[in-house]
């Protein structure tokens, strides 16, 4: 007999040989219920769980229909290139919002200064971007921050211009609430954290400690 959980894979199982067609209505809880010989209460919340994981959206007073599947972006975790230069490079549609506050103060124990972005590619959010820069390589950083849309051609403009990235870490979260907000989705989608250190290479000086926060719904990723 069919559990809530074997449900969810039978139906991500059909979802993803392609019987249902993007936007076209899915079965209803009644149907399913019937075709699996469950309760419709346990449909109900198996449906609910495929829409939190994005396959499903509801039309009030009409049901659930297949969601269209979000283009993938492939993405290269490698240290040598900015997000912005990645991206452009291979043709996205990207924006970066910067998420500057005024409230935002120097971290004077780390000698540190966040600064966070929002990255959108082709009219989505996917992604955060906070940089903890080095004061002391950087001592305007803060005056200079509500302008900074890309730390790379920020760190050009300074002098630096080869970079790579020092223990690299990846790892999965799920979002608060505030990052739920700016990613426009839900507490169950799980984030891919990478958190870095930028290295200048001609130097060696630490230019920024990184975390970058992807949706993990929304890229392909090559780790060289």
């Amino acid at each position: 007999m069919y559990s809530e959980a074997l449900l969810i894979d039978e139906l991500v199982k059909r979802i993803i040989a392609g019987e249902y067609l993007s936007n076209e209505k899915f079965p209803s809880e009644n149907q399913l219920a019937e075709e699996f010989q469950l309760p419709r209460m346990t449909v109900r919340k198996a449906l609910q769980h495929l829409e939190g994981r994005g396959h499903l959206y509801s039309v009030r007073g009409k049901g659930r229909y297949l969601k269209p599947e979000s283009d993938v972006i492939h993405l290269h975790l490698s240290g040598g290139e900015s997000f912005t230069d990645k991206m452009l490079a291979s043709g996205y549609d990207l924006k970066t919002v910067n998420l500057f506050s005024p409230a935002n103060e120097i971290d004077k124990e780390n000698q540190t200064y966040m600064l966070s972005r929002l990255r959108y590619i082709n009219g989505e959010p996917i992604a955060i971007h906070q940089s903890y820069v080095n004061t002391e390589v950087f001592p305007t950083i803060k005056k200079d921050a509500p302008t900074i849309t890309s730390m790379f051609a920020y760190y050009r403009v300074h002098g630096f211009h080869h970079f790579t990235n020092n223990g690299a870490v990846l790892s999965v979260q799920f979002p608060s609430a505030y990052e739920q907000e700016l990613l426009k989705c839900n507490n169950i989608l799980p984030l891919i954290c990478l958190e870095s250190h930028t290295v200048c290479e001609d130097t060696e000086k630490i230019l920024e400690r990184t975390c970058i926060l992807y949706r993990s719904d929304k890229f392909k990723y090559r780790l060289r």
